[in-house]
C-alpha cells in the first residue's frame, strides 16, 4: 500500500469512527485507539505535506488564529420566524396557509434549539464555509472554528447534491457547560452566564484551538439551495442524516394542527430531559412546493411558525427606574432589578416601555415584581406583588425633561412614547443616528463600530453622518485604542461606503418608519433622492405599499432644512443616492401596473428568479389570485384549485415560455 493510500485509509477510518461517536452516539473503538490512529495520521501528514487535505481529521484540534472575521453574504437569506403562543395562533396560521395553497397540508414538527444559528456550505461533498446568521443577509465567516466541532462533517457520504447550504444551531450541552463553569470557578474566574451566549461567543474566538477545547455540538435541520432533488422537509431531514449530518431525531411528520399540538404538549413536559436548551417547537409546511407557493414576508417565511413554550417567571425587587434616549429621541423607561436567574440567564434590567405601562402596572421603585422572559429578547415586568409594597411607597412620576440634555419632553397625540425634541443637541440622538447609518443593513462601514462613533462625537470630530466623509487619518490616530492600521481601515471603510447601493443609503438616513423594505420600494419607484425629495405626500401614498404614516414621515424628514443640507453633502461626497446606471439598465417598465401569481415548478428559471424578473420589469408579485391579478404564470404541478379560481375569474394563464417572451 502506498503512503497516499495509507493516509486516505486512516482519514476515512477516523471520519467513520468520529461520525459513529459524535453523531450516532455509538462508539466503535476506544478513545485510546482513536488517539493512536490520529497520531499515526499526523506523523504521515507531517512527512508527506504533498498529500495535505484542508478537511483532514487531524485539523479538528484547531490552532489557526483568525484576527478578523470576514463578512460573507448568504447566497440564500436566513430568515427569522414568526412566533405563536397559543392554539388560536396556530389555527389562524393554518387558515391563512390553506387559502394560499392547493391540496392537503402536512407539517413537520421540530424542536427549537436555543443556540447560535449557523449556515454550512458544502461543495462536492466537502465543507467549504461556515457563516453565522448575522442579520440574515450576511454574517461572519467562522469556518476555522466550526471545523473543530466534531459533529460537523468535513466530508459527506452517500448521494449528495454538488452544492448546497445546510442550516442549524451550534449548541453547548448542559453537561459540558457545567463542566466549563466548574473549571472557571476553580481557576478563580467568573462563570459563564448561559449555554447559548457561550456557544455564540465560542464561534468568535480568535484561536481555533481554544474553540476546539469547548464541547460544542451542531444540530442541523434545514437545507437551502437550487434543484436539490428533494420534495419535502421530512425527506430533507432523512437525506441530511444519510449524508452524515447530526439531525435531531425528535422531529415528527403530522397531518393536522391537532397533531402539532400533541407534539407541543409532549415536549413541553419532556424537554427538561434533553441535554440541550430548547425554548419551543418549529412547525413547517412539509411539502416544499407548497413552501415555494407560500413564499416569504419581508422578515419571515409564511410556511413556518415557531411556537414558544410558556415563558418562565421570576420574582425580584425593582431597585430604580432610569430612562434611555434612542436615536429618534424616544424615551424608554428601564427597570433596574436586583439580579435574578431566569430561563438560564441573569436578569438585571427590564423594559417598562412607556408612561402608560408604568401607570397601568402602578409600578414603583422598591416594589416586588414578577419578571417574565418569553418570545422577547428583553425581559419584561408583568405584574407587581402589592402585598409586599411598603405603605410609605410613592407613586412613580414620569420624567418631564430629557435625562441627557434637560430639554422638555413632548408627547404627540395618539403616541405612547415621550420624545426629546432636541434633535441636533442631544448626544444619544446624535450618536444613535450615526450608529444606524454605519450599521450592517445600512452602509456597513468596515473599521467603524458603535464605540468608535461615540468616541468621535465625544471628541468633537463629528456631529452627523455626513461629517464622516471629512475625517482625516491624522485626526483619528490620537484617539484611544486607535493604531495606524486601525486608522487606515477606518478611512478606507468610509471611502468604500460610497459604493453602497441607494436603497441601503436611504435606509441609513434614519427616516422614521422607513425600514429596509420601504426603502427598496421608494428607490424602485423614484430612482433618485431628488425625486423622493420632490414628491408630495399624495404622490408618496400612491407608491406600492406606502401608507399615509410613512408618507408623512418622509415629507417631515425632507421638509427639515438640516436634513436636506445633510443629503446635499452626501451627494457632494459621492454617496450613492440614485440607482446606478447598470441597475437602471436592468430595469424596465414592461410589466408596470400588472400583477402576477406564480404557481407550479419551472424548468428554465427557478421560482425566485421568475419573481425577480417580474419585479425588475416593474411588475408586482402576489401570493393569491384575485380580480386584480393580471396573469397566472403556471408551471408543472400547478394546483387544481388555483387553476379553477383563475378560470372562474377569467384570469389569463401563461406558461414559463409565454412569460419570458412577454419580457423579451
Amino acid at each position: 500500500m502506498s503512503v497516499e493510500q495509507q493516509i486516505n485509509q486512516l482519514r476515512e477510518e477516523l471520519r467513520q469512527h468520529n461520525y459513529s461517536y459524535y453523531v450516532l452516539d455509538a462508539a466503535t473503538i476506544s478513545d485510546y485507539e482513536f488517539d493512536m490512529k490520529l497520531k499515526d495520521l499526523q506523523v504521515l501528514e507531517e512527512k508527506h505535506p504533498e498529500f495535505y487535505d484542508a478537511n483532514s481529521p487531524t485539523l479538528r484540534v484547531g490552532g489557526e488564529v483568525t484576527k478578523n472575521f470576514n463578512t460573507v453574504v448568504h447566497e440564500q437569506r436566513m430568515y427569522s420566524l414568526d412566533n405563536s403562543y397559543s392554539k388560536e395562533d396556530l389555527l389562524d396560521w393554518e387558515i391563512r396557509i390553506k387559502k394560499l395553497v392547493d391540496g392537503d397540508v402536512s407539517y413537520t414538527c421540530e424542536l427549537k434549539y436555543d443556540g447560535a444559528s449557523i449556515s454550512l456550505t458544502y461543495e462536492n461533498g466537502e465543507l467549504i464555509r461556515a457563516v453565522t446568521r448575522g442579520d440574515g443577509i450576511q454574517g461572519d465567516d467562522v469556518t476555522t472554528n466550526v471545523k473543530t466541532i466534531k459533529s460537523v462533517p468535513l466530508k459527506l457520504k452517500g448521494d449528495y447534491p454538488s452544492k448546497f447550504d445546510i442550516r442549524g444551531e451550534i449548541v453547548l450541552p448542559y453537561e459540558g457547560f457545567a463542566k466549563m463553569n466548574q473549571e472557571r470557578i476553580a481557576a478563580g474566574e467568573e462563570p459563564y452566564a448561559n449555554p447559548r451566549n457561550t456557544a455564540s461567543g465560542s464561534l468568535k474566538l480568535q484561536d481555533s484551538s481554544e474553540t476546539a477545547k469547548r464541547p460544542l455540538d451542531c444540530l442541523l435541520y434545514n437545507l437551502a439551495g437550487d434543484r436539490l432533488g428533494i420534495s419535502s422537509q421530512h425527506d430533507s431531514l432523512e437525506k441530511a442524516r444519510e449524508w452524515g449530518f447530526k439531525v435531531p431525531k425528535e422531529s415528527r411528520l403530522v397531518t393536522s394542527i391537532d397533531g402539532v399540538l400533541e407534539f407541543i404538549n409532549m415536549w413541553d413536559e419532556k424537554r427538561r430531559e434533553l441535554p440541550y436548551e430548547t425554548d419551543g417547537v418549529v412547525i413547517k409546511v412539509n411539502d416544499l412546493q407548497q413552501q415555494e407557493e407560500l413564499g416569504f414576508t419581508s422578515k419571515a417565511p409564511r410556511w413556518a411558525m415557531a411556537y414558544k413554550f410558556k415563558a418562565e417567571q421570576a420574582i425580584t425587587t425593582l431597585n430604580e427606574i432610569t430612562y434611555q434616549v434612542g436615536r429618534t429621541g424616544a424615551i424608554t423607561p428601564v427597570a433596574n432589578l436586583e439580579p435574578v436567574q431566569l430561563a438560564g440567564t441573569t436578569v438585571k434590567r427590564a423594559s417598562l416601555h412607556n408612561a402608560d405601562q408604568i401607570a397601568k402596572l402602578d409600578i414603583r421603585e422598591e416594589d416586588t415584581v414578577f419578571v417574565e422572559k418569553g418570545g422577547e429578547i428583553i425581559p419584561k415586568i408583568v405584574s407587581v406583588d402589592f402585598t409586599k409594597r411598603d405603605k410609605s411607597s410613592i407613586p412613580t412620576e414620569y420624567i418631564t425633561s430629557c435625562p441627557e440634555c434637560n430639554t422638555e419632553l413632548v408627547r404627540k397625540e395618539g403616541e405612547a412614547q415621550h420624545y426629546c425634541p432636541n434633535v441636533n443637541g442631544c448626544p444619544p440622538q446624535i450618536i444613535g443616528r450615526i450608529q444606524h447609518y454605519i450599521s450592517r443593513k445600512a452602509l456597513d462601514i468596515e473599521g467603524l463600530g458603535g464605540e468608535t462613533v461615540a468616541l468621535l462625537v465625544k471628541e468633537g470630530l463629528i456631529t452627523n453622518y455626513a461629517d464622516l466623509y471629512d475625517l482625516k487619518k491624522e485626526q483619528v490616530i490620537p484617539l484611544e485604542r486607535m493604531a495606524e492600521k486601525s486608522a487606515d481601515n477606518l478611512i478606507e471603510g468610509i471611502a468604500k461606503s460610497k459604493e453602497i447601493p441607494f436603497e441601503r443609503v436611504l435606509f441609513g438616513l434614519g427616516i422614521r418608519y422607513v425600514g429596509e423594505t420601504v426603502a427598496k420600494k421608494l428607490v424602485k419607484h423614484y430612482k433618485s433622492i431628488e425625486s423622493i425629495i420632490a414628491a408630495t405626500e399624495e404622490e408618496l401614498v400612491n407608491v406600492d405599499e406606502i401608507g399615509i404614516k410613512i408618507a408623512q414621515s418622509v415629507r417631515e424628514f425632507f421638509d427639515t432644512e438640516d436634513n436636506r443640507r445633510l443629503v446635499n453633502r452626501l451627494l457632494q461626497y459621492g454617496v450613492q443616492l440614485q440607482i446606478s446606471a447598470d441597475k437602471l439598465a436592468d430595469q424596465t417598465d414592461t410589466l408596470k401596473g400588472q400583477t402576477f401569481v406564480v404557481s407550479g415548478v419551472f424548468e428554465k428559471v427557478s421560482r425566485n428568479e421568475l419573481k425577480k424578473l417580474i419585479e425588475d420589469n416593474s411588475g408586482k408579485v402576489s401570493s393569491s389570485i384575485s380580480s386584480k391579478t393580471t396573469y397566472v404564470v403556471a408551471g408543472a404541478n400547478m394546483g387544481p384549485s388555483k387553476l379553477e379560481k383563475a378560470n372562474k375569474l377569467g384570469i389569463t394563464i401563461i406558461s414559463e415560455d409565454d412569460f419570458l417572451n412577454l419580457i423579451g
